[in-house]
């Protein structure tokens, strides 16, 4: 797919993440003190996808409801997923995000960890607030519950990611269980909370969750996938990043499992140690050699197709093809 594609999606996307920042940044502009509500506000105002509460919208639009019904729900989306972010820079001590410095390099560790705290409990009382926009409180509750239990799996992902550094004997399955919890559960809650704002069928909820979480799953393959292959100016890091980390991704996965013992040996010596640009490059060697990229790269596509079939529930319409374009740019963006 072209860049015209990608172009036209980021533009329906971009008018999506106008209406939310409007929301969110009316929503916390009564945090006090001063430093506490920069620091929250910060990262919701240097760019970003957007995407977990487009998708909480256009699935909502998608079941036939509005804007209105959705919008805090998305706002809230975007919330928890900023306080993962800053969260999750505190601990692995990240300097950067989103090409900033991160919340805890500009103020503190302990301002950075109450920010996110903040905007974790204005997620929630942003949901509560829908209220009037919506045909059944029985909505929010439901959205609630769903929002909760992603930020649960969230917390066990990053868990299970954690034990998973310098562990060569990870599993496939439980991998792609922790990328689940950790980057999917709450893209899967964003679609489903849309279609219960929307008064959805447990049916259709349903299907568009399963819609969210295969496409969040395809995300992090991709994500894996780019590491290394990518242009590293797009990337915005150095390609091969997750080698010099000596992290574990499906792509190592699949080569630990499929290697000789010899290219076995090589690979983990490489992933233990701080590797050079030498290192990585008999790294991609022996990822080749197993075809262990085109491994990733076709387990992200099926996911994709996948993903897909399952909007033959919702009838025709500019939202059903948003949802169908936003699986197509997960496997085909180049950052």
């Amino acid at each position: 797919m072209g860049g015209s594609f990608i172009q036209n999606l980021v533009e329906n996307l971009e008018k999506y993440s106008i209406i939310v920042n409007k929301e969110i940044n009316s929503f916390l502009s009564n945090i006090s003190p001063n430093n506490l509500k920069k620091a929250s506000i910060y990262l919701t105002e240097s760019g970003g996808k957007m995407l977990r509460p487009a998708l909480s919208i256009i699935s909502c639009e998608a079941f036939g409801g509005s804007q209105k019904n959705a919008i805090k729900t998305a706002a809230a989306i975007e919330l928890i997923h900023t306080f993962s972010l800053i969260h999750d820079d505190i601990m692995d001590d990240d300097d950067v995000r989103r090409s900033k410095p991160s919340v805890h390099k500009v103020w503190d560790n302990n301002i950075a960890i109450l920010a996110g705290d903040t905007l974790f409990s204005k997620a929630f009382e942003l949901i509560s607030s829908t209220k009037d926009d919506i045909d059944s409180i029985d909505y929010i509750h439901r959205t609630i519950a769903t929002v909760a239990d992603a930020c649960v799996k969230i917390c066990e992902g990053q868990a299970e990611d954690m034990g998973f550094e310098k562990n060569f004997n990870v599993k496939e399955e439980d991998y792609l269980e922790m990328i689940f919890k950790k980057t999917g559960a709450l893209i899967a809650a964003a679609t489903k909370s849309g279609a219960i704002m929307a008064g959805a069928s447990q049916k259709e909820i349903d299907s568009i969750y399963e819609y969210g979480k295969l496409i969040g799953l395809a995300f992090q393959i991709q994500d894996d996938y780019l590491d290394l292959v990518a242009d590293e100016e797009k990337l915005g890091k150095p390609v091969g990043s997750d080698i010099v980390e000596g992290k574990m991704t499906i792509i190592i996965i699949h080569a630990l499992k499929n290697g000789s013992l010899e290219d076995k040996e090589k690979l983990i010596n490489i992933l233990k140690n701080n590797s050079s640009k030498d290192d990585i490059i008999l790294a991609m060697d022996i990822l080749n050699k197993y075809n262990s990229l085109q491994y990733a790269s076709d387990l992200a596509r099926k996911y994709v197709a996948d993903a897909k079939k399952l909007l033959s529930i919702l009838d025709d319409s500019p939202y059903k093809q948003l949802l169908i374009s936003i699986a197509d740019y997960v496997i085909n963006r180049e950052k």
